[in-house]
């Protein structure tokens, strides 16, 4: 049963917020003193109470998930419970370079996804804001990645990360269209937070914390704040739009690892940085094609 949406406003500024607050993830996972999956699965709990509050207004307890919504809810926290597992103990296991530029992949499978659903092929100004925001990638972290065997497993995940977060964004893409925003992130949560748990127990991690601050950050920026704007705009904005709008995160993670790791930025990463932006300003305008 499909709901009457409200208008969609700010909609860019939600899309670009929703990945800086996300882009912070990484620094928060490196320093709190639980396992790479236990952080991952206090993202969730933490935000837990917050959404379901922010969703009572949507009468999300008067709506619960039956027949088809149950078992998209149960695919999305699935795999968003093996995006977030597994780019977390990626971070771990390989250089930030890697692992943000792998996981990103899903910034050119997503519109793939959307052009499929569209049954046609990118227009002339998405192909080449596409192809703008690919080169930008590389040149961003093409000086720093570095393909070695002793990264293999931590680039493995942090790739799987990436596919797992594109089929999260289409199960979200289909649930958006017959529940509003915090419902939806509210019950995608939930269904992810037992999967975790699950997986921090079965790799032996500490789960309990000693320090709640990085966790309680975690929560509140990447889960409440990242993913609530990200929910709201997706499946109301154009797939290839949010697929280079998740760019904007290594470009952020470059200059937590210049700010925090000593990792340098050079030239060449400034003007990758500035190519995606090109991209997604290209991508916002109409095609002379469609308006012909």
């Amino acid at each position: 049963m499909k709901f009457a949406q409200a208008p969609l406003r700010f909609g860019l500024t939600a899309l670009l917020l929703g990945n800086v607050a996300l882009s912070f993830g990484v620094l928060f996972v490196r320093i709190a003193d639980v396992g790479p999956v236990a952080s991952a699965f206090w993202r969730m709990a933490i935000a837990l109470p917050f959404l379901f509050a922010l969703a009572a207004r949507e009468g999300v307890f008067q709506a619960v998930p039956r027949g088809r919504l149950a078992w998209l809810f149960a695919l999305s926290g699935l795999f968003f419970a093996i995006d977030l597992g597994a780019w977390h103990v990626g971070i771990l296991q390989t250089k930030l370079a890697n692992s943000n530029l792998l996981a990103n992949c899903a910034s050119f499978l997503f519109p793939v996804y959307g052009f499929f659903i569209a049954r046609s092929l990118p227009s002339r100004v998405q192909g080449f804001a596409l192809m703008l925001a690919g080169l930008g990638t590389v040149l961003l972290m093409g000086r720093s990645f570095e393909v070695s065997p002793q990264y293999f497993v931590g680039d493995l995940l942090s790739f799987a990360a990436g596919v797992f977060y594109t089929l999260y964004l289409i199960v979200i893409d289909r649930v958006r269209k017959d529940m509003p925003q915090w419902s939806v992130l509210a019950w995608a949560t939930l269904s992810c937070a037992l999967p975790l748990l699950l997986f921090a127990y079965a790799r032996g991690e500490q789960i309990w914390p000693g320090n709640w601050m990085p966790l309680i950050l975690l929560a509140l920026l990447s889960q409440i704040a990242g993913q609530g704007l990200m929910t709201y705009v997706i499946g109301r904005m154009s797939p290839t739009l949010i697929g280079i709008a998740l760019l904007i995160q290594p470009i952020i993670a470059a200059v937590i690892g210049w700010r925090y790791y000593n990792e340098t930025m050079g030239a060449l990463d400034i003007f990758g940085a500035a190519l995606i932006g090109l991209a997604l300003v290209l991508v916002r305008q109409p095609d002379k094609e469609d308006q012909a």
